[in-house]
């Protein structure tokens, strides 16, 4: 059965980092539409996202963009009484570490960068850009792939994504949603770390599943055939179950 998909991306690349993803996912008959990040702290922003994918059967992130579907299925359920499924691709519910969440980016660490950010954005990018790639043997050839699709980015918006990666925290909303979730990690991830998964499988969560892939942060870009093949079974699984 084809779904109707809204498939959002991560933090300063913007929407045709997915592309290939959509491509992938398109010609296993789903219907989709690509999402750039949006500032979530903003209620009115929020909202209008939320009328947007309440439209759809299954929300998509990547990294930033999976804490953005998180916090968009969370809404949904609450103000429509819809489940709509999640998935989430190299997203850390709580980017930036905390006390009840420590696997994640430590507190300086992240500060330097968003400083670094406002000093000089275009190097920034370039370095994040970079991390993305990190950890696999193809990572200066990827970096290159990466490099030819990223799309100039609005600096407000980047900003404000940075926001949402410093002060996000969706650790309750997965542990207590009540749809499908599904959430995929890659071992050598340089932002993400792949030791997240275990804190999922602590979670008690009725239909969350997760799954550990090869790759680095770049895995929905450089790797979109085999996710794809991952998201059409988990997909197809529920249907089944559902009947």
């Amino acid at each position: 059965m084809n779904q109707r998909i809204l498939l959002i991306t991560g933090w300063g690349g913007g929407t045709k980092l997915l592309h290939p993803l959509k491509q992938a996912l398109v010609a296993q008959g789903h219907d989709v539409e690509l999402c750039n990040i949006f500032n979530a702290l903003d209620e009115q922003a929020l909202q209008q996202k939320v009328e947007l994918a309440r439209q759809f059967d299954v929300i998509v992130g990547w990294s930033l963009g999976g804490q953005l579907a998180t916090l968009l299925v969370d809404q949904i359920q609450k103000q429509h009484g819809l489940e709509k499924v999640l998935i989430t691709l190299g997203s850390n519910p709580c980017f930036v570490a905390n006390e009840t969440w420590p696997t994640a980016m430590d507190q300086q660490t992240f500060q330097q960068f968003k400083q670094s950010f406002e000093q000089d954005a275009v190097a920034t990018l370039k370095k994040f850009g970079y991390m993305v790639c990190q950890g696999t043997e193809t990572t200066k050839a990827d970096f290159i792939t990466l490099q030819s699709l990223i799309q100039a980015q609005n600096l407000e918006t980047l900003r404000e994504g940075l926001n949402c990666l410093e002060q996000l925290n969706n650790v309750d909303i997965l542990k207590n949603y009540s749809g499908h979730q599904y959430h995929v990690f890659a071992k050598q991830d340089f932002l993400v770390s792949y030791k997240v998964q275990r804190n999922f499988q602590k979670f008690n969560a009725k239909f969350l599943e997760t799954e550990l892939v090869s790759g680095s942060h770049g895995f929905p870009l450089f790797e979109a055939e085999l996710i794809t093949g991952k998201i059409c079974h988990f997909l197809q699984k529920i249907e089944q179950t559902t009947g």
